[in-house]
């Protein structure tokens, strides 16, 4: 499959994304996109990146003002719920709340836990926000010429 030029991404999904991040500042936000190819749903996921700080900050030394993570329960049951409906996995999106939208180290090893991608397909959106105001939002997609993830224009619908 080759990758796509840009990402299209509903006003509603921008939207909602735009708010679930704004609503979390400032700590960041995650969830998902689903989309049957003409409606795109927002599904915001639990940051659990907090309760593992808490429960063992020397392997998590990072809170959820600057990382996050997703309960792997909560996201695979989302996604089979999803695509039951005849939604699949569209997007992964986060937010890096008083930092620039880029795809971090952090972001890049979470996204390749075993260096390449567990949802290949996937794009990986994140929203830059400043005082819960969205300044960015960028995508990315796994490019296999150059394993890594690369930066894709989001167009609007």
């Amino acid at each position: 499959m080759s990758a796509p030029r840009e990402i299209l991404l509903s006003q509603e999904a921008w939207n909602e994304i735009s708010r679930h991040s704004q609503e979390k500042f400032p700590e960041e936000c995650c969830g998902i996109i689903v989309s049957n190819g003409k409606t795109d749903h927002v599904l915001r996921l639990k940051n659990i990146q907090n309760a593992r700080h808490a429960k063992d900050p020397d392997a998590f030394p990072r809170d959820a003002t600057i990382a996050y993570s997703m309960d792997e329960m909560e996201l695979e049951s989302r996604i089979v719920e999803a695509q039951k409906r005849g939604f699949p996995l569209k997007a992964f999106y986060h937010s890096q709340p008083k930092h620039e939208a880029y795809f971090s180290a952090e972001d890049r090893a979470g996204a390749t836990p075993f260096g390449e991608p567990t949802y290949p397909d996937a794009i990986q959106i994140v929203i830059s926000a400043f005082d819960k105001v969205i300044k960015d939002i960028k995508a990315f997609i796994w490019s296999d010429e150059k394993k890594d993830f690369v930066e894709l224009p989001i167009k609007k619908t």
